[in-house]
């Protein structure tokens, strides 16, 4: 399991090297010096805050995450058998794609290297990475799936994802991410009626699920493996609910990311973090804490950082007169004032999940740092740089 160094990552970018010798030089009796006052400033903050180290996920039966592991894994969940779910969540790379915009269907090939039909196959958006979505309330870019305050889930099926199906649903709204990325025509399903997946109208949700799980039952191994995921519920009896819920287990479980040296100082421990990691942490809990606060470095609201538009936009139809713009939340709420604001991403592993933002605008870490930097008027105007992440951790 790669473990988070969030810290050095995201605010240090680089550790102190230097030769052993039996007496503290200048530069090591200063630090020591100044450790306590970091650490009694950086705990008042976190109480202030309430940040909290990541919980552990729930404990998922193996016969569930092998059997969500060998759904993920496997390309027959997409219309022409191209594209699985970890294509763009490749594990080696991050649990995303290392790509500005992902390529789903038509593409061959992983990471930067894939190329298809970008006409077809290239996606409006970023993938996002697959750590500790356990503790996400609100997934996807714009929230399309969320935890309302009463614990129902919000969801883009209505009425098709029945309370039967929920009723399946093990470890909240991760359990139904997986059911939309194969209903998605550039992400897994396919266009015009080349396969009997694609063929289906895009609103019928109940029938696309319906010819997946078809598909999978002409695969003895897999109705073995449902049914020993499920016991005393006949592969017959299942839906689509039963599959997403499997992978939900295996993301949970093999994307763990909460014993870094942040999550054990937050636990407790005073000498997890070295002298750069807690100059870089009290500097984050002083700026950039308002919106990457909780347990997953995200406070799951949804906010407007004036990142550039492009790419083709949203491909279930985008927005504006070009048809090529992403009005983000609105999307989901209707409601104008949330155009252009995008979900905060948490930030466990962050070094990995390059390129940054929802279209992957921005490349290297250090720059996209340095974009929250400066502050704007009301228009969106720059009015000075202000003593944020990068003005920082350059004095350090």
């Amino acid at each position: 399991m790669i473990e988070s160094r969030l810290w050095s990552g995201l605010l240090v970018m680089g550790l102190l090297a230097g030769c052993a010798t039996d007496d503290l030089d200048e530069g090591d009796q200063e630090a020591a010096n100044e450790r306590p006052a970091l650490i009694a400033s950086t705990r008042a903050s976190i109480a202030s805050r309430g940040v909290t180290a990541i919980p552990n996920p729930p404990v998922v039966r193996k016969a569930l995450r092998d059997l969500g592991r060998a759904l993920a894994h496997d390309k027959i969940l997409s219309g022409t058998r191209d594209t699985s779910c970890m294509t763009c969540h490749f594990a080696t790379l991050g649990s995303d794609d290392d790509r500005h915009l992902s390529m789903g269907v038509t593409g061959s090939g992983l990471g930067v290297a894939r190329t298809g039909d970008f006409a077809k196959g290239e996606e409006g958006r970023n993938a996002p990475p697959f750590w500790n979505l356990h503790a996400m309330d609100t997934l996807f870019w714009d929230g399309r799936v969320e935890r309302l305050p009463g614990g129902a889930i919000r969801h883009m099926a209505g009425a098709q994802l029945t309370p039967a199906m929920l009723a399946v649903m093990e470890f909240g709204p991760v359990s139904v991410l997986p059911m939309f990325p194969v209903t998605a025509r550039d992400e897994m399903r396919g266009f015009g009626t080349e396969n009997e997946i694609a063929s289906v109208a895009d609103s019928n949700f109940t029938e696309i699920w319906r010819r997946l799980m078809a598909r999978l039952g002409t695969i003895p191994a897999y109705r073995t493996m449902f049914e020993a995921a499920y016991p005393g519920t006949p592969f017959a009896n299942m839906t689509f609910a039963h599959a997403a819920n499997a992978i939900a287990g295996f993301i949970i479980t093999d994307f763990k990311a909460n014993n870094s040296p942040w999550d054990r100082f937050l636990r407790g421990n005073d000498s997890a973090l070295n002298i750069e990691q807690l100059r870089g942490a009290e500097i984050f809990m002083r700026t950039c804490v308002n919106c990457h606060g909780g347990s997953t470095g995200s406070d799951q609201a949804f906010h407007n950082t004036l990142l550039s538009q492009f790419g083709p936009g949203p491909r279930s139809g985008g927005n504006g007169p070009s048809g090529r713009d992403d009005f983000g939340r609105e999307r989901v709420t209707g409601s104008t004032g949330d155009r252009y604001r995008f979900r905060t991403t948490p930030l466990r592993n962050v070094e990995f999940s390059a390129p940054f933002g929802h279209a992957g605008q921005i490349v290297g870490l250090r720059d996209f740092v340095a974009h929250y930097a400066t502050n704007t008027d009301a228009n969106g105007n720059p009015v000075g740089a202000v003593p944020g992440p990068s003005q920082n951790l350059r004095e350090w």
